[in-house]
């Protein structure tokens, strides 16, 4: 969008760059430590990009024919937790630079029982996965499902339906974001110690 239809962005956006130009034009700046913050940063706030982006990619009223399918969904939902488990162990080291590589291989064990144990319960409580009406084998796209995705156009933004979530999604939504703040917080508070409290 031009600037005159996406002001607020714009200035948003000039703002950041002004901001960041003048903290890097600052003598005596700690540049060594403010990379390594934001790198940091961005380790933490990846996880949550990914899950908005299976969110996204999970919506039909977005996507209609082109939704993930179950195997791509249980892949991506793999890879976001090994990105949380990263991104746990990124916090941590930051946090406590002395951190031995044996406890970063606990966390990491132990977040991997976790998840399984997790998706083990889950499978329990969902019952045995019913077979598809349609006679259709996963993995294998119908010729009509084919067509459908060469015709398909997302519907203007104003005529999208609100996003749906259910209880178990606002659950992990509220935890993300607690685990989301609580990381920033920690890692403003070790950066601000370590600049002014050496």
């Amino acid at each position: 969008r031009s600037v005159s239809a996406a002001k607020g962005f714009y200035l948003v956006y000039f703002g950041i760059v002004v901001a960041a130009a003048t903290l890097v034009l600052i003598p005596g700046s700690p540049l060594g430590l403010l990379t390594e913050a934001v790198q940091t940063l961005a380790g933490i706030l990846l996880p949550s990009a990914t899950v908005f982006l299976l969110l996204l990619c999970n919506d039909k009223a977005v996507l209609g024919p082109w939704v993930n399918s179950t195997k791509v969904n249980l892949f991506t939902g793999a890879v976001i937790w090994v990105l949380v488990m990263l991104s746990i162990i990124l916090t941590a080291s930051v946090i406590y630079p002395d951190m031995s590589g044996e406890t970063m291989l606990r966390i990491l064990v132990g977040g991997t029982v976790l998840a399984i144990a997790g998706y083990s319960a889950m499978l329990v409580i969902r019952g045995v996965r019913r077979e598809p009406v349609d006679g259709s084998v996963e993995g294998v796209v119908p010729a009509s499902s084919r067509q459908a995705r060469d015709t398909w156009r997302m519907p203007p933004l104003e005529q999208l339906p609100a996003a749906k979530f259910t209880l178990a999604k606002l659950i992990w939504m509220g935890v993300l974001r607690g685990y989301l703040v609580l990381a920033v917080v920690l890692l403003v508070v070790k950066v601000v110690q370590m600049t002014f409290f050496k």
